[in-house]
């Protein structure tokens, strides 16, 4: 019923949204002698700030043509060099990188958005290295023929992945799939997998949430694992090809995160009418590039999402040794040889300070060496992976730490070849 429920509703506000936008241009037309004067350019204003917040998305495009080294430009390529049902591995690259570039694997989150959350990381990161990212699928789009997806299906899809790209890669987890990325390098390393990550970056990862929880953390722990179970998950709708998949519907996800801070989303709509009325188009543009990504959700496969719920958030298997991949031990003792990177912002209200540093103190037999820690100072979770706070503060930090190990690297591809 949920399910039924939202498309009523998104069918209805479709349709306000495209009424609304035809108002706006009928006001805003140069037929109209009114257009651009008082009350008739507040109301197109306004109506184009509804139009744009109840528009319909899709999934966004990476839409990465050029991007600027040095002061030279550089065609992008992209490419999708993995087909998977639950999930592709796509490959940026451009001229300008030399052949034995630095290779890294960017793991997105599932957690509701698309992989074009990212779009900021992978266009900094792709200055150096050549970029590869896990490009999720919605879940609602995936036949049933196709399985389940759960957590330990995602550790299996990054050790696919970092064999796909070959020994001496580097690996960066945003946010949730700090927990899976840290677990499939601990079960590689326990394989002496000659794939498994050079480096590791982890960057407002739940790692150990409890350590400074928030919102989001307490509002998993106040609720037994049943009630997400009868009351968040839902079945995916005939007119889609996941007919009969349960799923956590990204809309849902969506209202959580924007009811977390709704104040500061209606100041935001409130600054775009402001914007508008003052002829600030390139403002105006920001606040609505910025929504068309927030608000571009996909669903997630119901298994993966309960199992997050219960072993990340409730149980904390993972810091405290009980987690299981395929019946078998994750130990994190195995991780000896993979440098570890642990960012945080300060002002994350999503994974709260020291839940991704906990990574550092359950990995003993690391050496002090091969670990280090950056604290963001005044950012926020969103800040820590996009915006001029990630390409000016934090990621020199991380081409620092890969450019660190990357002799390592290429040692490693050089005996894996051998």
């Amino acid at each position: 019923m949920l399910y039924k429920a939202y498309e009523i509703q998104r069918s209805l506000m479709n349709a306000s949204s495209a009424m609304a936008s035809m108002a706006a241009d009928m006001l805003n037309h140069e037929s109209n002698p009114w257009a651009g004067i008082g009350p008739s350019q507040m109301m197109a204003n306004a109506l184009d700030v509804f139009a744009h917040a109840a528009a319909p998305r899709g999934k966004p495009a990476f839409g990465l043509r050029v991007i600027h080294v040095d002061g030279a430009a550089h065609a992008v390529k992209e490419t999708t060099v993995i087909t998977r049902p639950f999930g592709d591995l796509k490959m940026f690259t451009h001229d300008g990188l030399p052949k034995d570039a630095p290779r890294l694997l960017l793991v997105a989150p599932m957690s509701g958005h698309y992989a074009t959350l990212l779009r900021g990381t992978v266009e900094r990161m792709l200055e150096r290295c050549v970029v590869y990212i896990t490009d999720w699928a919605d879940a609602k789009y995936v036949p049933m023929a196709e399985g389940i997806f759960d957590l330990d299906d995602y550790i299996d899809y990054l050790t696919g992945f970092l064999e796909h790209i070959g020994p001496g890669a580097h690996m960066m987890a945003v946010c949730q799939p700090s927990v899976p990325a840290l677990a499939a390098t601990a079960i590689m390393s326990a394989d002496k997998h000659p794939c498994r990550p050079v480096t590791l970056t982890m960057m407002g990862g739940p790692i150990d949430t409890r350590e400074s929880p928030t919102a989001v953390n307490d509002h998993a722990v106040t609720k037994p694992h049943v009630w997400f179970k009868h009351n968040v998950i839902t079945t995916v709708p005939a007119n889609y090809p996941g007919e009969g998949r349960r799923v956590y519907p990204g809309f849902v996800q969506l209202a959580s995160f924007m009811s977390m801070n709704l104040g500061s989303h209606m100041m935001s709509h409130y600054k775009l009418y402001q914007h508008l009325m003052q002829g600030a188009d390139d403002n105006a543009d920001a606040t609505k590039t910025f929504y068309d990504e927030y608000r571009a959700v996909c669903d997630l496969p119901a298994e993966f999402y309960l199992q997050t719920v219960d072993l990340v958030f409730q149980r904390h298997a993972l810091p405290k040794g009980e987690m299981l991949h395929r019946g078998k031990a994750v130990d994190l003792n195995a991780i000896t040889d993979t440098a570890i990177l642990c960012i945080e912002g300060e002002r994350d209200d999503i994974s709260g300070i020291g839940q991704t540093k906990a990574a550092l103190k359950v990995t003993p037999n690391l050496g002090d060496d091969m670990k280090q820690y950056f604290l963001a100072p005044e950012v926020g979770h969103y800040g820590i992976f996009n915006g001029s706070r990630w390409r000016n503060a934090i990621a020199p930090v991380v081409d620092q730490w890969i450019a660190k190990f990357e002799k390592k690297a290429k040692g490693r591809k050089l005996t894996a070849v051998a």
